[in-house]
């Protein structure tokens, strides 16, 4: 997929305020440490679509971005230990599952998790809560980067093998670098080929 255009409509602190779900729209979430930001300035080919900070949590509505007029790009509040108040995490943690819950046209939900680290805890309940609640979902690992390739790759595998203690079929996964640009390709050929689906059985989310 070939970005053209990427445009940012909107923050909205409920998910009812969101853009008219009329397009195929794609969120991108992960703890507040993961790389959102960069990553999605990486897939969208520009530096400051979505602020990044040294700061764990910057990111506290949800973001849309219109990309190629024709589909959305979600930026969700990131979980975990963002510096914030404990009512605040909750309020957080309130926008995000209601927004995952009730929006209609979200096709695809990116889990993002530093490739560096062994299974995290609050990633691996999230992931569950995803699945039990019937929510289509993909896993990025990001700051491949950071590691030797086959660290990389092994990292992968122990998050794989972690996985199918409780799940039958794994999700697509992919491996990522912002820095590097690696692996984007892949999130936007899937995202190609989804909405291409879409299109062709003439889904209407409205």
């Amino acid at each position: 997929m070939v970005i053209k255009t990427a445009e940012f409509v909107k923050s909205s602190e409920k998910w009812q305020n969101c853009p008219e779900p009329n397009l195929p729209e794609y969120a991108f979430i992960g703890r507040s440490n993961v790389g959102k930001s960069s990553l999605i300035n990486a897939l969208m080919n520009r530096k400051d679509l979505a602020k990044t900070s040294q700061t764990p949590g910057k990111t506290q509505l949800i973001n849309h971005f219109l990309v190629n007029d024709n589909w959305y790009l979600t930026d969700l509040p990131g979980y975990g230990y963002a510096k914030v108040s404990k009512s605040s995490r909750k309020d957080f943690e309130k926008l995000i599952t209601n927004y995952i819950l009730n929006r209609k046209n979200l096709v695809n939900l990116f889990i993002l998790v530093d490739s560096r680290h062994s299974p995290q805890k609050i990633d691996l309940e999230f992931i569950e809560w995803c699945g039990e609640n019937s929510i289509p979902f993909s896993i990025v690992f990001t700051k491949s980067d950071k590691l030797k390739p086959k660290e990389s790759e092994l990292k992968v595998e122990h998050y794989k093998a972690e996985l199918l203690k409780t799940w039958e079929d794994l999700p697509e996964t992919y491996l990522t670098s912002a820095e590097k640009k690696t692996g984007g390709e892949e999130i936007l050929n899937f995202i190609a080929k989804t909405n291409a689906f879409l299109e062709n059985n003439h889904v209407n989310f409205v």
